[in-house]
């Protein structure tokens, strides 16, 4: 059985991870457009990098929670057949144990230089704009996708949506595109969907199933499911 998983904010909020924005569409005091836009970057260059750097420092002191841990010890049991496709910029998964994980918003832990593409796994501040390890260049910004950029890896994602048996949305609010989106075309492709979250989602009608509760509580539980019908 093929499964596909895809994470969203809520699996890291329990971590204490700050989730994308609040209801009224700021993110941490700031507009999305401010902090989450090429334009923005452009225009407060300085401010998008504080902003990242504050995030980045932040994640030193946050730890993988049992969902992420569940589903790193799912991969050991179906290292061929799962994949975790996140909206996070985190690497909670990773420090749980998943290798096969896609970011398709990218890694707050990565720089991106705009001079010669190069992507450079990064713990440090970007504020000063070093120089881009690869040609010197100080054209460094946070390897993330923001509003109005492609999201990484599409190909693959879709390609493995396809062919899923399982598709399973844990923790997202089904408000984003693409992702939001990758439900309907498992179910056209005919895998069973199935929705583990906090409230419903805004897409929850898409799923066969949805199950309602902590991230934390939810996919171990599912996890056990899934082991004991795999008889493993």
């Amino acid at each position: 059985m093929k499964i596909v998983v895809l994470t969203g904010a809520g699996i890291s909020a329990e971590s204490g991870v700050p989730t994308f924005r609040d209801a009224d569409g700021l993110w941490e005091g700031h507009s999305i457009e401010e902090v989450a836009t090429p334009e923005g970057f452009e225009s407060q260059p300085k401010l998008v990098q504080e902003f990242y750097d504050a995030r980045r420092e932040h994640l030193v002191g946050v730890q993988p929670n049992a969902a992420h841990i569940a589903l790193a010890g799912l991969e050991e049991q179906l290292p061929d057949d799962l994949l975790v496709v996140t909206q996070n910029i985190d690497d909670l998964h990773e420090r749980a144990g998943s290798r096969n994980v896609i970011h398709m918003h990218g890694e707050l832990n990565s720089a991106w230089c705009r001079a010669c593409d190069r992507r450079t796994h990064w713990t440090r501040t970007l504020v000063d704009f070093p120089p881009c390890p690869g040609c010197g260049a100080t054209e460094l910004r946070p390897d993330v996708v923001w509003f109005g950029e492609i999201p990484y890896q599409m190909d693959r994602i879709l390609a493995a949506v396809a062919e899923a048996d399982l598709f399973v949305s844990v923790g997202t609010s089904g408000a984003v595109y693409p992702a939001a989106g990758f439900v309907q075309q498992a179910l056209r492709y005919g895998a069973k969907t199935l929705e583990l979250n906090l409230d419903p989602s805004e897409g929850s009608v898409w799923f066969h199933e949805s199950r309602l509760g902590p991230a934390s509580v939810l996919v171990p539980s599912w996890v056990d499911d899934v082991l004991a019908s795999q008889h493993l």
